[in-house]
Parts: structure tokens; C-alpha cells; sequence
């Protein structure tokens, strides 16, 4: 991944997707800016804005099921809402390629389920920690 990888900061919650002291004044990208491309020789979808790093979420393929296993996001991006627009970006082109997810990331659990419009591409058996809370299951 382009970047510094020890700037990026794991998430293990919903909240720290949304604005905090570190972003104040930060404002949030357009949804067009953000890029996201899968780095499968690294297991990573890598997040781009305006041609910056700007986040990760680290995977693992099994057959035709993905597992989503850590979100990352820049400081300089954190509190604009980037790791949720990842987290669904990925989601939705699993969806368009007929695949499924396990969900093992704390971020990635809450996200969907706070948002039950994914739930179709979690896998049935497998769907991971998709039923924890919005606080990631803490």
C-alpha cells in the first residue's frame, strides 16, 4: 500500500469513523474522489483520494467468499466518514461479482449492522461478526 503503513490507524469501531478533535475543520471528500482498487497480490483494498493513500481493508479470499478482516484509515482522513464509504464500496462490488463476505474487522461488523442493506452479501453460513453492536461488539 502507498503511504506510510504505520501512520494508518486500525479501526475497531464505528465511532472513530466520525468527526473527532484530530479532524476538526477537516472537511469530507466527494464521493467521486474516492478510489478503490483491490491489491489482491497484498490482500488489500486500497482506498485512494485525489491520487493520496487515504485507506485500507485488509482481506483473505476463500473460494468464492471474502473475508474482511481490518479497516485503516489515514489520520489525515479520519472523521470524514472514509472507512464507512470503503467498507460499502467493497461490499457493493462483491455484491456485483456474485461473491460473499465474511465479516471478522470490528468496523466492518458494526457498519453492517448498522446498514441491513448488506446483509444479502454476507455469507449465510460464515457471516462473522456481523451481529455485533454499533460499538463493534465491546
Amino acid at each position: 500500500m502507498a503511504g506510510n503503513p504505520k501512520d494508518m490507524i486500525t479501526l475497531t469501531s464505528a465511532e472513530q469513523d466520525v468527526a473527532d478533535s484530530s479532524s476538526a475543520g477537516a472537511t469530507a471528500p466527494d464521493r467521486e474522489d474516492l478510489v478503490i482498487t483491490d491489491n489482491s497480490e497484498l490482500g488489500i483494498y486500497e482506498a485512494t483520494i485525489g491520487g493520496r493513500t487515504a485507506a485500507g481493508l485488509v482481506y483473505n479470499k476463500v473460494g468464492n467468499r471474502v473475508v474482511l478482516m481490518a479497516t485503516s484509515v489515514l489520520p489525515e482522513f479520519r472523521g470524514q466518514g472514509v472507512a464507512a464509504r470503503v467498507v460499502a464500496g467493497v461490499l457493493d462490488e462483491l455484491r456485483r461479482q456474485g461473491r460473499t463476505a465474511t465479516v471478522t474487522c470490528p468496523f466492518a461488523a458494526a457498519f453492517v449492522h448498522s446498514h441491513p442493506e448488506y446483509a444479502d452479501v454476507l455469507h449465510p453460513a460464515l457471516p462473522g461478526s456481523q451481529t455485533a453492536g454499533p460499538d463493534g461488539g465491546r
